[in-house]
């Protein structure tokens, strides 16, 4: 085998994360690709066009997820989502609680370093407190109570979570030709809804599904493909270069928020490097901050009153906790989780947008009571 230059290739891959991750950050930016607003348009003016978008989105994602799986470039159940172990309970927990903080912060992970590109204020004070919480759910007061509370329920399953796997187990199929044939089903019916929408097919709903999938799927490609050694010089072992979790990685905006926390603290720590994470929100602020610029959309925002920064606060906080249990956002489980066709990621998935409604019913409820 021939000699691997292991950090020149984790350079090719974090810069390749950047760009992908700024083209990201402009889309987002400039479609309001939104999993908050996409509930809250449903809830409060029975609008799916944004829902669509997201949908859109989730469908090209499996599309994709399974044609790399299939030619071989790729093996999602070699990601954190793919574990044999199902920890139901701390998906839909975690999930419900991201859910829930995401409208109090109003918005995601993804969604706050895009504000925060374009201005929002509001959203770097959720940015810190979502990063700290996630740190303290990761490693500190809040993973204990996770690891011997929610954790601790789990359904040991024969082989990986994901769907094609627990399927291949009757034999009657391999297992990456079934993640192509779900990935085309589910992701072909997924993506054939969202377009049958009326008036959907606009370019920047269009532009918001598809590029938004199609990121998801490059960053399996890089991670997973272009990032995989199959045996590190040093340690003889396989490795995917330059992530945290020592997995394929595609795009996730929780965990992130602590590791980028923790290197900007311990900067001048040579153990702490840039990751695929870490570099992921700096791409996203940079690409939302660049078309913001460009277009002259950028504006400064700040608090209204009191409530509105305990609000943001709490927002954060719920969302780092539940986001590091349900092992994603929006985007970590909505997307890269659910295109690899993961259990577990549709478990978080449906907690996440049970926790936003929920949250919306009690901002409705709040508001009546001021009447």
């Amino acid at each position: 085998m021939p000699d691997i230059d292991v950090p020149a290739l984790s350079r090719l891959v974090l810069l390749s994360t950047f760009g992908l991750t700024f083209l990201f950050g402009a889309v987002l930016q400039r479609t309001h690709f939104c999993t908050m607003g996409a509930v809250s348009d449903i809830v409060n003016m029975g609008d799916w066009t944004r829902m669509r978008m997201w949908v859109l989105a989730i469908g090209v994602a499996m599309i994709g997820t399974g044609l790399l799986a299939w030619g071989g470039l790729i093996d999602p159940a070699r990601t954190i989502y793919a574990a044999s172990q199902l920890n139901w309970l701390s998906a839909l927990v975690g999930g419900l609680l991201f859910g829930f903080g995401m409208v109090l912060a109003s918005g995601c992970g993804s969604k706050t370093l895009v504000r925060i590109g374009a201005g929002n204020l509001k959203s770097l004070v959720v940015f810190v407190f979502l990063g700290l919480s996630a740190y303290m759910t990761l490693r500190g007061l809040f993973g204990v109570i996770r690891v011997n509370t929610v954790d601790g329920v789990a359904v040991a399953l024969p082989t990986s979570q994901d769907l094609p796997s627990l399927l291949a187990q009757g034999g009657g199929m391999a297992r990456n030709t079934l993640q192509l044939v779900l990935g085309l089903v589910l992701g072909g019916v997924l993506s054939l809804w969202a377009l049958a929408g009326k008036g959907f097919r606009t370019f920047d709903n269009l532009l918001g599904g598809i590029a938004v999938g199609l990121i998801i799927v490059a960053m399996w490609y890089v991670s997973g493909h272009v990032g995989f050694v199959p045996e590190d010089p040093d340690t003889l072992e396989e490795v995917f270069v330059a992530t945290n979790s020592g997995r394929m990685e595609s795009l996730s905006f929780v965990a992130p928020y602590a590791y980028t926390l923790d290197w900007l603290m311990m900067f001048s720590d040579k153990s702490k490097v840039l990751t695929i994470g870490i570099v992921s929100v700096i791409g996203v602020i940079a690409g939302a901050a660049a078309y913001a610029l460009a277009t002259r959309t950028f504006r400064w925002e700040g608090f209204g009153n009191a409530e509105d920064v305990a609000n943001h606060i709490v927002g954060g906080i719920l969302m780092g906790a539940g986001g590091v249990t349900a092992l994603g956002c929006t985007i970590g489980q909505g997307l890269s989780g659910v295109s690899t066709l993961a259990i577990g990621s549709f478990i978080a998935l449906a907690g996440i947008l049970a926790g936003a409604v929920l949250a919306f019913r009690y901002q409705m409820w709040r508001l009546e009571r001021m009447v």
